[in-house]
């Protein structure tokens, strides 16, 4: 069945991949019709996760986000699929690299230092990557939950690898990075999943108490690679600019809890200037505080 569903799925993907942009933009809208006002897909979880995190914003207000997000994930949704066919002139142009953040990584790999990324579901994180392996020196690794559908994952792991990006699997990711170890490389975490909360580490996040992720810092004490923020902002539609920044130098000498706080904080931050272009649809609040 599993295979089925995917060769059905296939040739719409693969025309939705090669759209022109303002076709593409157009299907969205159709998409956010149906998604926003039929289906209602998760509308009680994005309008509660707005109220909680900006309890000063008015009903209308949070109406507004709440609609300008589910545009955000309705581009962000075809956009994915545009990676199948895009080129790398057109990946650059619609995800361009701020100059200072090329400079950033460009001296890490001159000084043969591997930096550890780490950055939210915020912008286009997967346009990001592939931008990253066009005009960064480093091979990048990116840390990913492979999907139970194998047809679909493979579909997705060539996506995300067309321009030179590697996978690795969660549950392999130390492992793989002491195997990578020699080479100068950056590794990507995603850090705004959700933990169990036995594992978490506890912070108030956008006004809530939130469980945080601690593999990063725990794995970014053990390499002692650079520690990079990385921001993906939103210019217009179809546009996005990536920003990095160093939190931390030398992580080995860091406090615990440190360098979730450092991130988690950025990431706040860069979700406040933004708001529509986080992932609101997630129920990140799901556990309590043991």
């Amino acid at each position: 069945m599993s295979l089925f569903l995917y060769w059905l799925a296939l040739p719409f993907i693969y025309l939705v991949s090669l759209l022109p942009f303002p076709i593409l933009y157009l299907l969205s809208d159709g998409v956010y019709l149906l998604l926003y006002y039929v289906a209602g897909y998760r509308k009680k979880v994005v309008v509660q996760n707005l109220r909680n995190a900006f309890p000063d914003k008015t009903e209308a207000d949070i109406k507004k986000v709440s609609k300008e997000f589910y545009r955000y994930f309705c581009d962000l949704f075809l956009e994915t699929f545009k990676t199948l066919t895009i080129s790398k002139r057109a990946m650059v142009k619609h995800c361009s690299f701020h100059p200072d953040t090329v400079a950033l990584f460009t001296q890490l790999a001159a000084e043969k230092k591997s930096a550890i990324l780490v950055m939210g579901h915020k912008g286009n994180w997967e346009w990001a990557g592939n931008t990253f392996s066009i005009l960064c020196p480093q091979q990048l690794y990116v840390i990913y939950h492979p999907l139970a559908n194998k047809h679909f994952n493979g579909l997705v792991y060539n996506m995300r690898t067309r321009f030179g990006t590697r996978l690795i699997a969660m549950q392999d990711t130390f492992r793989d990075m002491v195997k990578y170890r020699q080479e100068v490389n950056a590794t990507a975490f995603i850090a705004d999943q959700t933990p169990q909360p036995q594992n978490a580490h506890w912070m108030t996040f956008l006004h809530q108490d939130t469980p945080v992720f601690k593999g990063t810092e725990k794995i970014a004490q053990k390499m002692n690679n650079p520690v990079v923020y990385v921001t993906v902002q939103r210019i217009k539609r179809g546009y996005y600019t990536v920003l990095a920044e160093i939190l931390v130098e030398q992580p080995a000498g860091a406090a615990d809890g440190t360098i979730t706080e450092l991130h988690t904080r950025k990431l706040e931050k860069d979700i406040m200037d933004q708001p529509a272009t986080w992932l609101w649809s997630h129920r990140r609040w799901k556990h309590k505080r043991i």
